[in-house]
């Protein structure tokens, strides 16, 4: 039993005040009625998806753009819209969303399709011709226009575009539907990657979506607001800060929506009535701790290594450091946990990535007749970052790994 005795744990959460009418219009997979500031991209898609309605096949569509331009909200606004209009004019389109990071192969993305339209497909074990034959018979049996939207196209291709160059020339093995792919990518050099003959048929079409700026998220945040939140519980600060914050960070809309979700969201706990300027900094701070640490977890092995090289020296008493100081101590890990030693020259250029992703900073510094080298600092917190490291299984035992006192003579004197 629990120190309120017979009450439900919960219990005392739900009676604290209520901030939120509908958090779910802050979250990325909300779809709104209007977009702010995406009346010119919503137009020239539907100028494309209209032959639909028609009974031929759109052009292919390639949408390019940051992350947070409002490329899948457009996409998809546009695409219930067309499926609507379909209903209506009983021309049957069917608009059929994916995530590539999700649906990353070949089979995962024409089982999906296939399963659209109610065909029993395994996860695995199938031939891949096989699961595309049943995906063509599904959608043949009458006339029908299929978009397929794939989002984060990108990362698809990395394991190749067999399926892209399938779907690309699908029509021509179809006597009454037609289909037609929407791709959505933040990379707008990813089509170097395609052969040349999917790049042709997949690119017929362009859509560039430009960052917002601040003025512009304070528009989306206000509309989102209206809907998510009981009356008077933001502050007058927190939508601009929270567009500010967006605003320089590339004009990223879902970066402004995450900050006020879990601004409210902080103010919630404190059973604060209303959200003010600190939540919303608390939360820029929490969501930018959250990414640092997603993107250590995603580190290659040596990449760690080296983090937790400098880690290790900072835990020694010093803020800053040369690139040989730092590769003497990586070395004396490897050694350690029996791992491949990379050159100097190597390590000098994954502490440049590191300091690329904000997580250490790497200046170069001139040494007088010793010549230049490079002078690295941390940029993250200690402990969270040490905390994620040791996640990992291979570097785990390096947990209490301490700088030698010879090396920390030679590194501080």
């Amino acid at each position: 039993m629990n120190e309120l005795g017979d009450i439900n744990i919960f219990e005392k959460y739900l009676s604290d005040i209520s901030i939120f009418k509908d958090r779910g219009v802050l979250r990325h997979t909300y779809t709104p009625e209007y977009l702010p500031h995406r009346d010119e991209q919503v137009n020239s898609l539907a100028a494309v998806l209209v032959a639909a309605l028609r009974g031929d096949a759109p052009s292919n569509i390639l949408i390019y753009g940051k992350t947070g331009t409002g490329k899948t909200a457009v996409a998809k606004y546009v695409g219930l819209e067309l499926e609507r209009s379909g209903e209506i004019r009983g021309v049957p389109c069917y608009v059929i969303y994916m995530n590539c990071e999700i649906v990353d192969t070949q089979y995962r993305l024409l089982a999906h399709l296939a399963r659209h339209f109610d065909k029993d497909i395994p996860m695995t074990g199938w031939p891949t011709d096989q699961v595309y034959g049943e995906f063509k018979k599904a959608i043949d049996s009458e006339r029908m226009i299929v978009i397929v939207m794939l989002d984060e196209i990108d990362k698809l291709i990395r394991k190749g575009d067999d399926v892209l160059y399938n779907l690309s020339r699908i029509n021509g093995d179809l006597k009454k539907s037609r289909v037609s792919i929407i791709g959505i990518s933040n990379d707008l050099k990813f089509t170097e990657f395609l052969d040349p003959r999917v790049k042709s048929s997949l690119g017929e079409e362009e859509l560039i979506f430009p960052p917002y700026d601040a003025e512009q998220i304070e528009d989306i945040l206000k509309q989102r607001a209206e809907m998510a939140f009981e009356p008077r519980v933001l502050d007058d600060t927190v939508i601009p800060l929270c567009a500010a914050f967006a605003a320089r960070e590339h004009g990223d809309a879902r970066r402004a929506l995450d900050i006020l979700r879990i601004s409210a969201e902080l103010a919630e706990r404190e059973n604060s009535p209303v959200v003010n300027e600190t939540h919303v900094r608390d939360a820029r701070y929490k969501i930018e701790v959250d990414r640092v640490e997603e993107v250590i977890r995603t580190l290659p092995t040596q990449s760690k290594l080296v983090l937790l090289s400098i880690l290790k020296m900072v835990e020694g008493g010093s803020d800053k450091f040369t690139t040989g100081e730092v590769y003497t101590i990586y070395r004396q890990m490897c050694h350690e946990i029996q791992m491949e030693v990379l050159t100097q020259r190597r390590i000098t250029d994954l502490i440049s990535e590191l300091d690329m992703l904000g997580i250490v900073n790497a200046m170069v510094v001139s040494k007088g007749r010793y010549g230049r080298t490079k002078e690295i600092s941390l940029s993250v917190p200690h402990e969270s970052t040490q905390a994620v490291l040791l996640e990992d299984y291979r570097v785990k035992p390096l947990t209490n790994f301490t700088v030698p006192v010879a090396t920390q003579t030679k590194l501080y004197i």
